[in-house]
């Protein structure tokens, strides 16, 4: 009888194991933890944010995308983690920045090392593309010849500002102002206008909603612009961003 105990509570245990722990999730801490557990978000889909590359591990098929490289060859073949919005920007509301830089910043002010590593804000980017972005605007610009073959991403060096792919807009704005809520970003009037545009302009689609779950099941919440996330349908492998 006793064993037969045991055993049922043993089979109780794993069955309580096996549950979802919605209460478990932990947001990375640093923005090298945040890149971690976005190699192993991203590791299924493995698509690239502002061309859609298809790229495997660190390597990126240019010819998935009809990408041509600009001029840097080497960071065109290789991911890097984007900010939406730079790290550039999220510091230069800070007073940690001015008394030191991003490097201030990160080890020193708590609202910005969050907001630094919050996974909603990080894409898989090409790496020649997130450097000729670097931390310029978004907005419209006139159209003018390929800079990146097939990839219809521009970026404007003397205007410093960036176009991208009309699929990703509506992200990009809904990422804007769940950061500026979030964190007390403040958008200008003009960037305000535009988000506010492509946000109507290009709604919420499937893989979107399935990016906002994903990600707040490490999280522990959702972008409320993108939608709800149930977190009660996080595995316990989701909650620990494995």
């Amino acid at each position: 009888m006793k064993f037969l105990m045991k055993i049922r509570r043993h089979i109780l245990t794993l069955l309580l194991l096996a549950l979802p722990l919605a209460a478990s999730a932990e947001p990375p801490r640093t923005f090298q933890e945040a890149k971690k557990i976005g190699w192993k978000l991203y590791a299924r889909q493995s698509v690239e944010f502002y061309c859609g590359c298809h790229y495997k591990g660190n390597h990126v098929d240019l010819a998935s995308c009809g990408y041509v490289p600009r001029k840097n060859q080497k960071r065109a073949e290789r991911i890097e983690w984007e900010h939406i919005v730079p790290a550039w920007v999220i510091g230069h509301q800070r007073q940690c920045w001015q008394s030191g830089g991003r490097s201030n910043c990160s080890r020193h002010d708590p609202v910005y090392q969050r907001a630094e590593a919050d996974l909603f804000n990080l894409v898989p980017s090409i790496g020649e593309v997130n450097g000729d972005r670097n931390n310029f605007s978004y907005g419209w610009l006139p159209k003018q010849p390929p800079q990146y073959g097939a990839c219809p991403m521009v970026v404007d060096f003397k205007a410093k500002k960036a176009m991208p792919r009309p699929q990703i807009r509506g992200m990009i704005a809904r990422t804007y102002f769940y950061m500026s809520e979030r964190y007390g970003l403040k958008i200008s009037s003009q960037d305000r206008q535009l988000f506010e545009a492509w946000n109507k302009q290009y709604p919420v689609e499937t893989w979107e909603k399935q990016r906002n779950q994903m990600v707040g099941c490490v999280m522990g919440w959702g972008n409320p612009y993108v939608g709800k996330v149930d977190l009660n349908g996080c595995s316990a492998s989701q909650l620990a961003g494995r």
